[in-house]
């Protein structure tokens, strides 16, 4: 049994299909955690659809990501790209054994640069 993420496993988790991706750009040029991602959203869409899942989940882009959304309405093909980001970050929480925080931890991780959306978006994210 391989402990290895495949590019079919981020596809089933995500329910996205990145094959409609236009490579447009409009998803990354809205998205408002641009300039602290090494990958951006249209980057990462193409990553998944060439299967390059393990520099993806090495990434620090899986953790910035807001989960905002405003990649998805802003695509003529409704790709998606937050919910491939959500995959991959729920795809290294699963291979670290559920070793990741909890609801309880975020307030300690807080400070006065971070968007109210991050802070929100961990509150649903990490609430049960």
């Amino acid at each position: 049994m391989s402990n290895k993420v495949t590019r079919e496993d981020i596809l089933r988790i995500s329910g996205v299909d990145p094959r409609k991706c236009m490579k447009c750009g409009k998803c990354s040029g809205t998205c408002p955690a641009y300039e602290e991602m090494d990958y951006h959203p249209h980057e990462f869409v193409s990553m998944v659809l060439k299967g390059q899942i393990d520099r993806l989940m090495q990434s620090k882009s899986i953790y910035k990501c807001l989960s905002c959304f405003a990649c998805l309405e802003r695509c003529p093909r409704n790709v998606e790209p937050a919910k491939l980001i959500e995959a991959v970050r729920l795809a290294v929480i699963r291979q670290q054994g559920m070793n990741h925080m909890t609801e309880n931890d975020v307030p300690a991780l807080l400070d006065a640069e971070m968007p109210q959306q991050a802070i929100v978006s961990a509150m649903r994210k990490y609430k049960k």
